[in-house]
């Protein structure tokens, strides 16, 4: 195992998992609010922000996260503007999962039988107020499951930004494999490491729906 001990190889992954936690909060917290703004716009009225919205959900859907990240890596670094592995995979994945959400979330906002819009209406609330109070209270109980299940595909979606140098949990392991000729070892603690913080995440969603009796 080299000079590296079985603590020196946890010691490390465990930063590689505060990495791996960070990133996929900046992209799940940034990508919620883009996604709660592009949703608006996809069930809007209005032909020219549903439209807007509908492309930007089909181009981030319809291409790979690997792709997009390396657009955003080398794309802004061609302009001739430094940035960091750090900063292209937060604003990478934010972007890819704001269209996800978005399209979730509306999905759970159409669940919602149109008779609640048009009794809002006569409350003379504005559309937005309707969405506010009326509407996103109860898709909110509907929402919880897939989007927690999402924020599972941002935590492992995570591991492709090794790719471009950001050193979360994938790349630390990759690193340690080398210096230490124990990849079965090493990349099964990387696993487990992804496991728990996956498993931690369902667990959440099954509480979060027990509390919200989003499960009846």
């Amino acid at each position: 195992m080299s000079d590296f001990t079985l603590w020196d190889i946890v010691r490390n992954l465990l930063t590689g998992l505060q990495w791996t936690l960070a990133l996929s909060l900046v992209a799940f917290i940034g990508g919620g609010v883009v996604g709660l703004l592009v949703m608006v716009m996809r069930i809007s009225k209005k032909p020219l922000p549903r439209n807007i919205a509908r492309t930007y959900i089909e181009l981030f859907q319809g291409t790979p996260l690997l792709m997009q990240l390396f657009l955003v890596f080398f794309g802004v670094a061609l302009a001739g503007v430094e940035i960091s592995a750090w900063m292209a995979a937060a604003v990478a994945l934010t972007l890819f999962t704001s269209a996800y959400l978005a399209e979730i979330w509306r999905g759970c906002v159409d669940s919602i039988p149109n008779g609640q819009w048009e009794a809002s209406s006569s409350l003379a609330l504005n559309p937005l107020e309707q969405l506010r109070y009326v509407i996103l209270p109860q898709a909110l109980r509907i929402a919880v499951a897939p989007t927690v299940g999402f924020s599972v595909q941002v935590v492992k979606g995570t591991a492709v930004t090794s790719i471009i140098g950001f050193t979360e949990l994938t790349k630390t392991g990759g690193m340690l494999a080398n210096a230490t000729f124990e990849p079965f070892m090493v990349y099964g603690l990387v696993a487990l490491g992804y496991f728990l913080l996956c498993y931690s995440l369902s667990l959440s969603a099954r509480y979060l729906e027990r509390k919200l009796h989003a499960s009846a």
